[in-house]
């Protein structure tokens, strides 16, 4: 797969009014920002949302030249008209209406209903990545059905390359060794917090060739913050982890270094990643995260972390430094 990824890439769940609404504007000049912060690699899905994050990705990438960024979606969720719910909430985190449903679905046909569907919102004739998304409960689905299906696709050209994006490393790697994909994103699972990806993912893909997508590098929210937050992975972090994310921020303190900075740093310097996704809900959010994701971090800390039993020895950090 000959695309290339900018190292800070726009998560765009936001877009899609993930916990809150934000208006159309913010979401184009979100977008817009992150272009002039030196973004090129946009990633969204049909799930953000139920297809806003899609619809105003497009729409605010219509402006820039089609052959100078990266844009990747998903499938594995068809959506789906729902008359009865109009009235109400989505009930999965995005502040939208329930006019749809999302159904599981990683056969080839609603693999392909997806993508068309896809490309549409996006008003777009190709994509340049596509991910299975979260295939947790359809590993043999998955295998039969949306692989291929996706293979087809980048033999006839109208997808650059393929992938699985998924919230655990496992599977991920059990789809590395199985399929010829072209790239993975693993979502929280290579963060200064937590780094199961290191046991088997990251060394596979290295040496399969394989590019990591590495994504929720703030774990959701515990990590974003100079003072660790109190939510891990989308849920109340337990005590006994926000302990463990105080002692980190103090030890990136001492070098100098806030604990974001430290949290998008870590993913960056593995060879085996590509590009680490950071959403943002206006552009100001981006450019903090454009000015973190350039901060300076000294081998000492890594180090350090590594010392007080904070961070794995077999960590990969800048310049092969463990």
């Amino acid at each position: 797969m000959e695309l290339s990824l900018s190292p800070l890439g726009l998560g765009c769940a936001q877009l899609g009014n993930l916990y809150h609404a934000i208006s159309d504007e913010t979401a184009v000049a979100t977008v817009r920002r992150a272009w002039e912060e030196g973004v090129r690699y946009f990633d969204t899905a049909p799930h953000y949302g139920l297809g806003l994050s899609e619809t105003r990705l497009g729409a605010a990438l219509r402006s820039f030249p089609r052959g100078e960024y990266v844009l990747s979606t998903k499938v594995g969720r068809v959506l789906e008209p729902n008359p009865d719910g109009a009235g109400a909430r989505d009930d999965q985190g995005f502040a939208v209406p329930a006019a749809y449903k999302r159904r599981w679905d990683f056969s080839r046909d609603g693999v392909l209903r997806s993508f068309e569907d896809s490309l549409t919102r996006l008003g777009l004739d190709r994509v340049d990545i596509v991910y299975v998304h979260d295939p947790d409960d359809h590993f043999e689905e998955a295998l039969r059905g949306a692989f291929p299906a996706l293979r087809e696709l980048r033999d006839q050209g109208v997808i650059g390359g393929f992938g699985a994006g998924m919230n655990q490393a496992p599977m991920l790697g059990e789809f590395v060794r199985r399929t010829d994909l072209d790239v993975v994103l693993v979502a929280g699972r290579y963060t200064l917090l937590d780094q199961p990806a290191l046991d088997e993912l990251l060394p596979l893909c290295l040496d399969r060739g394989v590019r990591v997508v590495a994504g929720g590098a703030f774990n959701g929210g515990i990590l974003a913050t100079a003072e660790p937050g109190r939510v891990y992975d989308y849920a109340e972090a337990p005590p006994e982890l926000v302990e463990r994310a105080g002692r980190i921020a103090k030890i990136c303190a001492r070098h100098g270094v806030e604990l974001p900075e430290a949290a998008l740093a870590l993913p960056m310097a593995h060879p085996a990643v590509a590009s680490v996704v950071v959403g943002a809900h206006d552009p100001d959010q981006v450019s903090v995260n454009a000015r973190r994701a350039r901060a300076a971090v000294p081998p000492e800390l890594w180090t350090e972390l590594v010392d007080a039993g904070l961070l794995r020895a077999d960590a990969v950090i800048a310049e092969g430094v463990s």
